[in-house]
């Protein structure tokens, strides 16, 4: 199995692939992952597979028991079968979405530098759960500070290391709920800024736009109080 697509590569949108296997309640594993699996509050992508002249409709995707992408379909239908050639669609406008959201959660816990307790991405909207026993004096300036940030059009990069060099920096874990992705001896940093310009690194295995400008406006919706030490701020793409 090669590298997951979504992740070399968050922008492909369409790819040729084989049928590896199907999984006992109805899934479709093929040997090149384009769909993002659900995980780390990151919704599974949707789309479809197209062969022979027939549409299998992707309702989302799910993580294999060795991490494999397993798309799941829409509704109980003919699969097609071990072997054949297929090309997978991703409903691109969702996964977009879900990147310019991932991203601009990223810069939200730049601008609150608080414990991040827990976190969801939608299409279009996002939220993340701070240690904040009081909520925030000033929310206006909140949203003014993370638009900022977004209009700087800061890139987005990757890197990895190593489980014992996140060991050795446990700093670079800001979410308390969500521990990064191991398993394979590496652990995925996503950088916003570069050099002087950069204003956060952390893990993420979880898909990104390339710049923050790609983000557009985002606007503040409720805090709300989850509990004595917690307020959940909400966030939401302008356009």
């Amino acid at each position: 199995m090669q590298d997951p697509l979504y992740r070399t590569d968050a922008y492909t949108r369409e790819v040729a692939a084989r049928v590896v296997s199907h999984t006992e309640e109805g899934g479709v594993i093929l040997d090149k992952a384009l769909f993002y699996p659900t995980g780390g509050g990151q919704p599974g992508d949707s789309g479809w597979i197209d062969w022979d002249g027939m549409s299998l409709s992707i309702a989302t995707t799910v993580k294999g028991p060795a991490g494999e992408s397993v798309l799941v379909p829409s509704e109980p239908t003919r699969l097609p079968p071990v072997g054949a050639h297929v090309t997978q669609r991703l409903d691109w406008d969702r996964r977009y979405k879900h990147m310019r959201v991932h991203t601009a959660l990223h810069l939200l816990s730049v601008v609150i530098p608080l414990p991040v307790t827990g976190g969801a991405i939608g299409a279009g909207r996002g939220r993340l759960d701070f240690m904040m026993p009081d909520p925030p004096e000033d929310r206006d300036a909140l949203e003014d500070a993370l638009n900022r940030l977004i209009d700087r059009d800061l890139v987005v990069s990757d890197s990895w290391i190593t489980d014992a060099e996140l060991d050795a920096n446990p700093s670079l874990v800001k979410t308390m709920s969500v521990q990064p992705p191991r398993g394979s001896g590496r652990v995925r940093l996503v950088r916003i800024g570069d050099g002087d310009d950069q204003v956060d690194l952390q893990p993420c295995g979880g898909t990104h736009v390339a710049r923050t400008g790609e983000i557009g406006r985002v606007v503040f919706g409720k805090i709300e109080n989850k509990g004595k030490q917690n307020r959940r701020v909400n966030i939401a793409l302008e356009v």
